[in-house]
């Protein structure tokens, strides 16, 4: 017994050296912190950081600093900057890269210029020592990232710039670093250069041409096995980083990198994206950001006023550079209060690259301990005025949507938006469910609704029971991008009857259907059941084939017929199809008249669509394949067509569909039918009043079994 009670106090003896023991109490940590912090309406990020201080070897020294804390927080610091490659909104980077570019300069250059001066005549450093401690308040670490990703905007502009700034100065100031070791070692020399330029230029060809290509291969090939793709981006990441070590940067830029690499190979509402977001949000970062806490000293603010007035200086230096630059991007760019207060938010906490400068200058004997000490120091403010000032600043922005007259419009149309699979071919239902993820919007309580319409006969129960359970995988899949989905399986004599009927009892906005197959003679003979859907149903309605993976795809080419932006339903299905392109983060081209594009250009602006979208001048429809001249292999074409009877139908769209696949064959295509609200689905079959209708409809299918007996193979069935 006395053997056991030495061997249990033995184990928390301190600093704790049980692995296990360790990793518990880290997982304790991240678990309660925030929960308790956020009572006093503190972030939890200051929470996880004022842990580290606690239990670090400065504070109660129950744990230390050893190779597994190292390795978790390097991973997550990797995370950090890896995520915000991710989520960098590509469209909207392009759109403002000069933004980017403007303020990275002014993050850049006003802490350089104001802190180079104070440390070189106020402190009295030497010139190297002044010039890498003043780049050193030119650099920021994401540190309150998670907070402005957790609130929903981080697709805003303000935060956009920012993040893009990020990389410019992070990687101005590391090449600075490298440039100021080499001079004190006396290497600065023309090899020095060459080597530099020639190690970048290789990283950069590798990451933005090799990796993307072996992604694409990769995904593409094993599109099935979910949990690979994980294991793959992990791989892809690390990878990264060890080359701009290699490459004569810091890993962080690496991370970052990967991340810009494989942007559009992981859409934001997917469920790869949802797994790296919420181990890392989880785990790693959390680690991370306790690891920061663990190398703080308080202590260096008793070793006399030297140590007390180098933190005090480089903290408000630094803070004060971080602000004048946000101002001026501010006034330069015109942007409201609360943006410039969330870029200086998330541009004034300094953690990674400032502790890779510092610590490589102390070792260098560059810097000295005051200049170590006080780094620290400001490491521990400015990571808690950085989430202070972001969490606020956040929430300002997300107060102001809400207020938008615009936005709150937008908001209320798709609110309860609910969209329906109609299936009979459960091999193609992933990518259907896939695509109906990306372009779901996010705020809508309701959930994506499959359905499986079974024949009414003898065995009816028993394939109800069939169908319900092989759609229940696909509601794991959809589950793990944090999207509901509900299984419906009803009995009709039909499978279009069934659908028309299901749509209006659940009040469906949108149907998505797979693209039919074809099918004989009998067939088309009782009538088409795309038809019989698109008749008997008013809503948007895509008819879907996916060639490849969606995230494979370059660029969505829509075409447009004249008058379509008189339909009821056109805002709708455009600002899903620019949502499926923000998810891809790919651009579109818009094939219409001028009228059209201009209609096209108010909406964008209205609506604050950040989509790149150019612009082909198409509207000979009698030539519709002189459209073959744009489309390249990796489009996904998209066709607008019109339901009989509305504004923009013309009878060259009756047979559009069918000549697509003809000539599209290998190609991803789309054809929409906009929604209408004009149509009375259930009276008009008990109407009394003698009508042309049915004389009509009689006519057209005759005139349809005449055109189709010389070729009763190619006719379309449901799929």
């Amino acid at each position: 017994m006395t053997d056991f009670f030495d061997h249990f106090i033995h184990e928390f003896q301190l600093p704790l050296g049980n692995p296990v023991l360790i990793f518990s109490l880290i997982l304790l940590i991240i678990l309660l912190s925030p929960i308790l912090l956020r009572k006093l309406n503190i972030p939890g990020i200051i929470g996880l950081i004022i842990s580290g201080v606690i239990i670090g070897p400065y504070g109660l020294n129950i744990l230390e600093k050893n190779s597994a804390v190292d390795l978790f927080s390097t991973i997550g610091l990797l995370y950090i900057m890896f995520i915000a490659g991710l989520d960098l909104d590509m469209n909207q980077f392009k759109a403002n890269r000069n933004k980017s570019l403007l303020f990275g300069f002014f993050t850049f250059i006003i802490p350089l210029t104001i802190g180079f001066p104070v440390c070189y005549y106020f402190l009295e450093y030497d010139f190297n020592a002044s010039l890498l401690t003043a780049s050193m308040f030119a650099t920021h670490t994401l540190v309150a990232y998670p907070i402005v990703s957790k609130l929903g905007i981080s697709k805003n502009q303000a935060v956009a710039i920012t993040v893009g700034g990020t990389i410019l100065t992070d990687t101005a100031v590391l090449i600075i670093l490298a440039v100021i070791i080499g001079n004190s070692e006396g290497n600065l020399n023309q090899d020095f250069w060459i080597k530099l330029g020639i190690s970048l230029a290789i990283f950069s060809a590798i990451m933005f041409y090799i990796i993307p290509k072996i992604a694409e291969w990769f995904f593409s090939k094993l599109e099935s096995e979910k949990h690979s793709h994980y294991i793959f981006v992990l791989a892809v990441v690390f990878f990264a980083a060890f080359l701009a070590e290699v490459a004569g940067v810091e890993p962080i830029i690496g991370a970052f990198v990967a991340g810009l690499a494989l942007n559009k190979l992981i859409p934001h509402s997917s469920a790869l994206m949802n797994r790296i977001e919420f181990i890392g949000n989880s785990l790693f970062i959390p680690f991370f950001l306790i690891s920061v806490g663990m190398i703080v000293d308080i202590s260096v603010l008793t070793k006399g006023p030297a140590a007390i007035i180098v933190a005090a200086t480089l903290t408000v230096v630094a803070l004060f550079g971080k602000w004048f630059a946000a101002l001026f991007t501010q006034l330069v760019f015109r942007y409201s209060t609360a943006e410039r207060q969330l870029i200086f938010g998330l541009s004034s906490s300094h953690a990674a690259a400032t502790l890779a400068i510092i610590l490589v200058g102390y070792k260098a004997k560059i810097l000295d301990e005051n200049i170590l000490n006080g780094t620290i120091i400001l490491i521990l403010v400015t990571c808690i005025v950085a989430s202070f000032a972001t969490e606020k600043a956040a929430k300002k922005i997300v107060i102001e949507m809400d207020d938008n007259p615009s936005a709150l419009k937008k908001s209320n149309e798709f609110s309860n938006e609910h969209i329906l699979i109609p299936i009979a071919n459960i091999e193609r239902i992933e990518k259907l469910l896939e695509f109906s993820i990306f372009i779901k919007d996010k705020k809508s309580a309701n959930p994506v609704s499959i359905l499986s319409v079974v024949s009414n006969n003898d065995e009816a129960e028993i394939n109800i029971l069939k169908a319900r359970t092989k759609l229940e995988d696909f509601v794991k899949q959809a589950s793990a991008s944090e999207i509901k989905v509900n299984i419906i399986t009803t009995i009709d004599h039909n499978r279009a009857s069934g659908i028309a009927r299901i749509s209006r009892e659940i009040m469906a906005d949108i149907i998505v259907l797979g693209w039919p197959h074809r099918a004989g003679l009998i067939d088309k003979l009782i009538g088409e059941k795309v038809d019989s859907i698109l008749d008997n149903t008013d809503k948007t309605t895509f008819i879907c084939h996916f060639e490849k993976p969606l995230v494979l795809h370059k660029r969505i080419v829509i075409i447009i017929p004249p008058l379509a932006e008189h339909e009821n339903g056109f805002n709708q299905w455009f600002t899903k199809m620019v949502k499926l392109a923000q998810e891809l983060s790919i651009p579109i081209l818009l094939c219409c008249n001028d009228t059209t594009q201009i209609y096209v250009d108010k909406l964008i602006n209205r609506n604050k669509l950040t989509t790149s979208i150019s612009h082909f001048y198409f509207e000979d429809w009698d030539d519709f394949f002189i459209i073959a001249k744009v489309v390249k292999a990796d489009d996904l074409i998209t066709l607008v067509c019109a339901r009989k009877g509305t504004a923009s139908h013309m009878n060259v769209l009756e047979n559009l569909p069918s000549k697509l696949e003809n000539h599209f064959e290998k190609y991803s295509r789309i054809v929409i039918y906009p929604q209408q609200f004009n149509q009375h689905f259930s009276t008009e079959r008990y109407e009394d009043n003698i009508t042309p209708e049915p004389l009509r409809k009689g006519i057209e299918a005759a005139q349809k079994i005449g055109r189709g007996i010389g070729n009763i193979f190619k006719k379309d069935d449901l799929e």
